[in-house]
């Protein structure tokens, strides 16, 4: 078996918590060789995003043409995708590579600051939800998407009627579970609380490992239960004391927190 090839579509941290250098992070810690099509950087810290510079469309497809061309993609992810040029961009190439794909529809940093135009959102519905295999929200992405406030069950049936194939909806208000909705059977899977600050780069931690999986073969249940499992183990290992906001998550770190960790 050849070494899986993951590929992550998304923009850049420097500070290194969240974006493309978590999900290289995470391909990495689960043996995969990670690529990336960055579309955008930030100056970026724990605390907030300070400036943000789109990349051209023509040089996102160009790093999308020289990783397919020759190295081949065995899954792909997108993280922050910025606007509704990159995503029509971004979903026109997948469209004609079809690749097993995890879309992260990343609305805003942990910080707070908006990473996608909220006109970019239906461009994001129409055009890249339905090339994907599973799409990750969190509870609040998921009433932007539905375009409701419902409950969980209510917002995964909208968001596959809307053109995906299936969805997870990680976390939610007291929930101990994630939720995977495939268009006909629900599964929940379960999630550990973990009591720790370090929580930066937990959805791309996340959306990433899941992709890992999947370049693997894994079915997508089993996808989601060691994506889950992964990313609480990171919180916990998280390095707290990194900068003066939210800490890094510390994927594939030697196990040093584990007791911060029980399931909820």
């Amino acid at each position: 078996m050849t070494t899986p090839r993951c590929l992550s579509i998304a923009t850049s941290d420097s500070g290194g918590g969240a974006g493309i250098q978590a999900d290289i992070k995470a391909f990495t810690a689960a043996r995969c060789h990670g690529m990336t099509a960055i579309v955008g950087v930030t100056a970026q810290n724990t605390r907030a995003i300070l400036a943000t510079y789109v990349l051209p469309t023509w040089m996102i497809s160009a790093q999308l043409e020289a990783v397919y061309d020759d190295i081949g993609v065995d899954a792909a992810k997108t993280g922050a995708l910025l606007s509704a040029e990159i995503i029509l961009a971004v979903a026109d190439f997948l469209a004609r590579h079809p690749t097993p794909l995890v879309v992260d529809p990343v609305l805003r940093a942990s910080t707070g600051a908006p990473l996608l135009d909220p006109e970019a959102v239906d461009v994001l519905i129409t055009s890249l939800l339905p090339l994907a295999t599973v799409v990750t929200p969190n509870l609040a992405e998921a009433r932007v998407l539905a375009g409701r406030d419902d409950e969980r069950p209510a917002l995964a049936e909208r968001i596959v009627a809307r053109g995906a194939h299936a969805v997870l909806i990680t976390g939610g208000e007291g929930e101990g579970t994630d939720l995977l909705f495939d268009g006909s059977t629900y599964v929940e899977i379960p999630v550990v609380w973990v009591d720790g600050t370090a929580t930066h780069g937990t959805g791309c931690t996340h959306s990433a490992t899941l992709a890992a999986e999947l370049a693997r073969g894994t079915s997508l249940t089993e996808a989601a239960r060691h994506a889950a499992e992964v990313t609480a183990t990171a919180i916990a290992q998280g390095f707290e004391g990194i900068g003066k906001g939210a800490g890094p998550v510390a994927v594939g770190q030697a196990a040093g927190a584990s007791q911060r960790v029980r399931t909820r």
